[in-house]
């Protein structure tokens, strides 16, 4: 069994260009491009949202790559307003050498590690894996398998949603009431459009109380790499 850390990727983008596309496609409903300046979308783009105009965040979009558990994964498919593919846990078959022989589990970030409920935890992830390895070898396929698997099983998700359903999926998702595994991947994410575009996503709130040390750090995502 390996114990591995989150991940998250996001593509390259430039907050600027998406919201001066997001301005021309709004100025459409005017017939005001003629009024494009080089800052006149931080206006427009605040006029829309305060409004609740938020229809035109719909043109763009941004895509992630993330590893997280599974229960990080089936709240964020909740979200219908997106694109999803899931490390299938139908299809996988961890018990296999494409797979190193072994299941990987996301290390819990709201569960000490020297406490007596970490030891727990690790026991019954042990003990999971033993069962699910020795079904393998007995022939079990990867449909009979999943049913072993528990949440705290790793798996790699690509998703991609519009603009406006990011900030809907942070509203929900980056708040005190959501996972700690989610809030560990999805505020650091936040934050980066937040610093991108602040137009866009400054009113949104989020848990600022979570404690850093637990935020993932942010890369570019590899496939997508020039």
């Amino acid at each position: 069994m390996k114990i591995i850390e989150p991940k998250m990727e996001v593509e390259k983008f430039d907050g600027k260009a998406i919201m001066k596309r997001l301005e021309r496609a709004c100025r459409t409903c005017y017939r005001s491009e003629g009024s494009i300046t080089d800052e006149s979308y931080k206006t427009l783009l605040n006029n829309c949202i305060t409004r609740g105009h938020e229809s035109i965040l719909e043109h763009e979009k941004i895509t992630i790559r993330m590893t997280c558990d599974i229960g990080v994964y089936k709240d964020l498919t909740r979200h219908r307003i997106a694109s999803f593919s899931v490390e299938s846990t139908r299809y996988c078959n961890y018990g296999k050498d494409k797979f190193d022989n072994e299941i990987k589990v996301m290390r819990p970030c709201n569960i000490d590690p020297n406490s007596k409920l970490y030891e727990h935890w690790t026991t019954a992830m042990e003990q999971i894996e033993k069962e699910y390895l020795a079904m393998s070898k007995e022939g079990a396929t990867a449909d009979q398998l999943r049913m072993l698997l528990p949440h705290s099983t790793a798996a790699e998700v690509t998703m991609s949603a519009n603009i406006r359903e990011w900030k809907h999926i942070f509203n929900l998702r980056a708040n005190n009431h959501a996972h700690p595994a989610i809030q560990q991947l999805l505020i650091p994410l936040l934050l980066l459009f937040k610093k991108e575009m602040p137009e866009i996503f400054s009113d949104v709130p989020y848990n600022e109380k979570f404690e850093e040390m637990y935020f993932q750090k942010l890369a570019d995502i590899s496939y997508m790499k020039d």
